[in-house]
């Protein structure tokens, strides 16, 4: 039994040591872009895009499919591509072990997650409401709930991409820009 838990634990050591290499390379990813300004230009693109999901499945609601493809597709890749971006410039605030985080950093993503969380239940409970309501063809309320649900988990992402100040430009002295 405690030969397991001491393999498990230098797994676990194996584990952390390689999330720590890929948050040091990914830490020094595009320094130049590492601005408020920035981070909330794409905070808007996510929002932007989360807002064309939304749009596609009301038009998937209308039987509009050409609309609807543009909507989903389009509002898929600004979304997605944001928020791809904004993940590496927020760093492991957004997705790392809450046990790597300093004090600040740990109180700002609970912060952060409670209020997302809140957001994303009342997404739900007007996917819900909408299903329940507006007529259309078979499965226009789970479009709109998958719309809902993409945009609600990307609120995190966007909170801390339009709140946090700007990086020190000391940290990446020597490195060239990307």
């Amino acid at each position: 039994m405690s030969e397991g838990r001491g393999r498990l634990a230098a797994y676990w050591e194996r584990q952390q040591e390689r999330l720590d290499e890929l948050e040091r390379k990914r830490a020094l990813r595009l320094p130049a872009w590492r601005t408020r300004k920035r981070r909330r230009t794409l905070s808007v693109l996510v929002v932007a895009g989360d807002l064309m999901l939304i749009g596609g499945a009301v038009f998937y609601q209308t039987g509009q499919t050409e609309a609807f493809l543009v909507g989903w597709l389009g509002g898929g890749v600004v979304a997605g591509g944001a928020q791809y971006l904004l993940r590496i410039l927020t760093g492991k605030m957004s997705g790392g072990f809450s046990m790597r985080l300093d004090e600040r950093e740990r109180e700002m993503r609970h912060r952060v997650t409670y209020v997302s969380y809140q957001i994303l239940v009342t997404m739900m409970l007007f996917a819900v409401v909408y299903s329940l309501l507006v007529p259309g063809p078979k499965g226009g309320g789970a479009m709109m709930a998958c719309a809902l649900l993409v945009a609600g988990t990307t609120v995190p992402v966007v909170i801390l991409g339009w709140s946090l100040p700007d990086d020190d430009p000391e940290d990446f002295e020597g490195v060239p820009p990307v």
